[in-house]
């Protein structure tokens, strides 16, 4: 497996954005109004990954580590995670790209682009907490563990 790669995410983001937009664009008058704080789901994940990141982390470099399995059952969820965060933030930039031009005709669209924005915020947030898990499953260059075995006065 290798370390999430920006086109992998940037393709994600684009086919949500895509799809997001047809839907919005074309089925809106027979969707649902979206919940206020649905994206926050997105925020919780990330919340519960930075923390998973800070943990691997001091554990890793501490020497602590007592299985690579649980490491590389971090990176996973990390990839997929920066890929889910990618794919929703697509999605709710293709509902916001839908719903700004009719935001100020239809009083929906105007409460809709308000929880769009939170579902966007709250996939950058995921995405970023993502990635720093992955960068905290790494493992430390050599000259990394040898300046923290001899620090210099």
């Amino acid at each position: 497996m290798h370390f999430t790669r920006p086109r992998e995410l940037v393709t994600a983001g684009l086919v949500g954005l895509v799809l997001a937009y047809l839907v919005f664009r074309f089925a809106y008058g027979s969707l649902p109004p979206l919940p206020r704080y649905a994206g926050v789901t997105l925020l919780v994940l990330a919340v519960v990954e930075a923390v998973l990141a800070f943990s691997v982390r001091a554990r890793i470099r501490s020497g602590r580590l007592t299985g690579a399995i649980g490491v590389a059952r971090a990176v996973a969820l990390a990839k997929a995670s920066s890929l889910l965060g990618a794919l929703m933030l697509g999605a709710w930039l293709g509902a916001l790209a839908a719903l700004l031009p009719r935001a100020d005709e239809v009083a929906a669209a105007a409460n809709d682009v308000r929880s769009a924005i939170i579902g966007a915020v709250c996939a950058v947030v995921l995405i970023a907490a993502a990635l720093w898990l992955e960068h905290c499953c790494r493992t430390p260059e050599t000259r990394d563990q040898d300046r923290d075995d001899h620090p210099t006065g």
